[in-house]
């Protein structure tokens, strides 16, 4: 080893405590980093691999049913590569060992393999075409419910119960995020895809000769507004409620919608705590420097030129960056398959093995390199811009002025430590502005690290406790007479009922345009209440539309505008309706009228497409033994398994994250309060030593070092608060879609939880340099020279 390298080994060892800290807010920035981009580049590259591979459509269309003889005009249509036509049903299931009904999603398959959307089969075979109870289960159904191939579930069949065998499982990437419509979350034991053979689903619900689901796949550079137009064109006089894209595909959606999440994380979370890793090093080596003056002169005179010293200093930093950065990596590695396997609890692929990627690894541990580099820069080019004549003169000695405090008069009003304090601040400025900052961050991680749990469970109070106050939401499998109310409300169990029309509009204002659906509520909205942006019950007038506020916000209309709507079913009529509310609503885009003025519009009689119903819960067994069977219903919802599902899959995951990022802004906390102080503490040791002498007690000296972290912790406080509030506000612009969208809710609790949890980790790295500052050698540090 040389000289230098012996002085640099030598050196960290005597600042072990601040390179340590260092070392794990470089490990943590580089954690997160390796965490989000390897589970974000395989997940990806996982995504499109299944995706191309078993040839997943580019554009996707529902109807009530087409002839075959189009199909033709469909792959006529320029830019269609391939045109797939199936026959797909939803229908309510009886699954042994699940009280609640089910639902689940009936799809054809051609005797030969499907051109677009194919099946992986798991285990199994296919159903045999000439067995029209046979089908092939979605792994995650089979899985939820334990079930084995040769059991059977029930289901109602175009109003005939049938039993349904399953003689496979199997996986499609159509339903990689197995999701019912309109739901929350994912319950894949209530929620399953099935396949039968086109010849026995058609023959079940009169479909030959017919089809009501269309997947196409686009030529490369073809036009997707254009091919969409076509599609809609062709299929409008049978029933299409409009066509859309694969973005807009609900499974394809939620799954771009994480990717976007951890494209988010790869670099919001680095940059902070590199950002602050940068800090720390620049503060210690200006420390650092600044007491070797003496050191850098001798080391020029000796002839070493100021590449050599420059990298002597520089190199400090960088190893100190190094040894985190590997052990990040390694930690990034360990969270990320951790993360892998909680996504293969919702994400279903034929492979989901996690593989680290060495790329990413590199990567991170360069742009740590790369930001202690840049941290560093200034405080080297001190050491190499000293001549060896400059150097050994002392540093030109601070200058003492009084705080802006005491400028204004204030002096009064503060004990003598307290303007001392202040004063040390403000003869820092910059320094103690990025210790604000540091500590800040973390506070703003803590945050945001709250807000998920706290948005979710208010989310899920707004939308089961104070808007959907039903226990039950029962959909028709066809729009059926206002008798059907009747014989719900004479069903066991059933105390209240209350009936909703739903139909299929496209919506215009300007030049804006959605899809989506006008829902009839009836006059007593007990059960399904329409809520303001205050949580008021909003009142639906006998005519004019409400709408939720994220439709309108896609709309760019308010209270008072004209919309146009056009009903996408039946006569294609086309309105003109008054916009007279807006209601707060987290899923869906959807639109609200009452019920008879819906039944106007449609000029059609009292119609229902179904029905909330409130449920005595000591017959609620019974209830659900009659849904399963009544050949009219066409999916039941029940809200509580909803809610357990939650309770039992989301929850736990949301606490591990809830801990780890604890961990992580704790970190960021004693990193920069812990070389704050250090390095406060180097640069008044011998100011300090000498109040000792003269009769300081140890507390008293305690107060003055402390005090300033103490004051730096209180305004970093609620700076850290803002900074976290407005990347929470980032987060829920960045992750809103069409599907699902997170409140911006933070609770009081959340706030004094980073509070907390931020002093707590400056109280411990103050305590840690109070024994520091109790074992001061006074003798030795009197006799060093300023």
């Amino acid at each position: 080893m040389t000289t230098l390298q012996r002085k640099l080994w030598r050196e960290l060892g005597q600042s072990k405590g601040q390179a340590l800290a260092i070392a794990a807010v470089v490990a943590s920035g580089v954690a997160i980093f390796v965490m989000a981009l390897s589970t974000l580049n395989f997940l990806r590259e996982t995504r499109d691999t299944y995706y191309e591979r078993y040839r997943l459509g580019d554009a996707f269309a529902s109807l009530n049913r087409a002839p075959v003889s189009i199909i033709p005009r469909l792959e006529s249509i320029e830019g269609v590569a391939v045109v797939q036509t199936r026959v797909v049903a939803d229908v309510t299931l009886d699954v042994p060992g699940l009280v609640e009904p089910a639902t689940g999603r009936i799809i054809s398959l051609p005797a030969g393999e499907p051109k677009l959307n194919r099946v992986y089969l798991r285990q199994g075979r296919f159903p045999d075409p000439m067995r029209p109870d046979e089908v092939v289960a979605s792994e995650g159904f089979v899985l939820a419910n334990h079930l084995q191939l040769g059991d059977a579930v029930k289901a109602v069949l175009n109003g005939r119960l049938q039993e349904l065998r399953i003689v496979g499982s199997a996986l499609s990437p159509e339903y990689v995020f197995q999701i019912r419509a309109g739901d929350l979350l994912p319950d894949q034991r209530r929620f399953g895809v099935f396949w039968m053979s086109d010849r026995q689903l058609e023959s079940a619900f009169d479909m030959r000769g017919g089809f009501n689901d269309v997947s196409i796949q686009m030529l490369r550079g073809a036009k997707p507004k254009e091919i969409i137009d076509d599609l809609d064109r062709i299929l409008k006089p049978y029933g299409c409620v409009g066509s859309y894209l694969r973005e807009d595909q609900l499974s394809a959606s939620f799954l771009d919608d994480e990717i976007s999440q951890l494209e988010g994380m790869a670099v919001v979370a680095p940059v902070i705590f590199l950002g602050v890793a940068a800090f720390l090093l620049n503060v210690v080596l200006s420390r650092r420097i600044g007491t070797q003056r003496e050191i850098i002169a001798t080391l020029k005179a000796f002839g070493y030129g100021n590449v050599e010293v420059g990298w002597h200093y520089l190199s400090a930093a960088l190893y100190v960056t190094l040894a985190g950065a590997a052990v990040g990596a390694g930690l990034g590695t360990y969270l990320a398959s951790g993360l892998a396997k909680l996504y293969s609890e919702f994400y279903k692929f034929p492979v989901f093995e996690y593989r680290p990627d060495w790329r990413v690894l590199f990567i991170g541990i360069g742009i740590s390199l790369l930001a202690a580099a840049l941290g560093s820069l200034r405080a080297v080019r001190e050491a190499t811009k000293l001549t060896p004549a400059e150097a050994m003169r002392p540093a030109a000695p601070s200058r003492y002025r009084k705080s802006i405090a005491e400028l204004l008069g204030l002096s009064w009003m503060l004990p003598l430590p307290a303007r001392m304090i202040l004063r040390q601040l403000q003869r820092r400025p910059f320094s103690s502005l990025f210790s604000v900052i540091g500590i800040a961050s973390a506070v703003a991680v803590l945050l945001m690290g709250n807000f998920s749990p706290d948005a979710i469970g208010y989310l899920l109070d707004f939308q089961f406790t104070t808007a959907q106050r039903q226990d039950v939401q029962v959909a028709f499998e066809k729009v059926t007479s206002a008798a059907a109310l009747f014989d719900l409300k004479h069903l066991p169990g059933v105390e209240s009922v209350e009936p909703f029309r739903s139909m299929g509009v496209r919506m215009k204002y300007a030049y804006h345009e959605e899809r989506t659906a006008i829902i009839g509520l009836g006059p007593n909205r007990d059960l399904f209440r329409l809520l303001d942006a205050s949580e008021r019950p909003i009142r639906i007038p006998p005519s004019g539309v409400v709408l939720s506020d994220a439709l309108a916000k896609k709309l760019h209309v308010g209270l008072g505008d004209t919309v146009i709507v056009e009903v996408l079913d039946g006569t294609r009529a086309i309105y003109e309706l008054n916009v007279s509310g807006l209601a707060r609503e987290y899923t869906g885009l959807n639109a609200y009228c009452d019920l008879d003025f819906l039944h106007q519009l449609l000029d059609e009689g009292d119609s229902l497409s179904g029905a909330f119903i409130s449920v005595d819960a000591a017959h609620s067994q019974a209830l659900y033994r009659e849904l399963k069977r009544l050949p009219a219903v066409g999916s039941v919802a029940v809200k509580q398994a909803t809610i357990n599902q939650f309770e039992e899959t989301i929850s736990e995951n949301l606490l591990k994250f809830q801990a780890v990022n604890i961990v992580f802004a704790a970190i960021i906390a004693i990193g920069v309060v812990y070389n704050t102080a250090r390095v406060s503490l180097d640069e008044r040791s011998r100011e300090l030593s000498t109040m000792r002498v003269i009769g300081f007690t140890r507390t008293e000296v305690a107060v003055l070092l402390l005090g300033e972290l103490a004051l730096l912790t209180i305004i970093a406080i609620p700076l850290g608060w803002l900074i976290g509030y407005s990347f929470c506000y980032s987060m829920v612009q960045g992750f809103e879609s069409q599907q699902f969208r997170i409140p911006l809710v933070i609770n009081p609790r959340s706030f004094g939880l980073s509070a907390i949890v931020t002093v707590v980790a400056a109280l411990a790295s103050g305590l840690l340099v109070r024994r520091q500052l109790d074992r001061l050698n006074l003798v030795e540090v009197l006799k060093s020279r300023e």
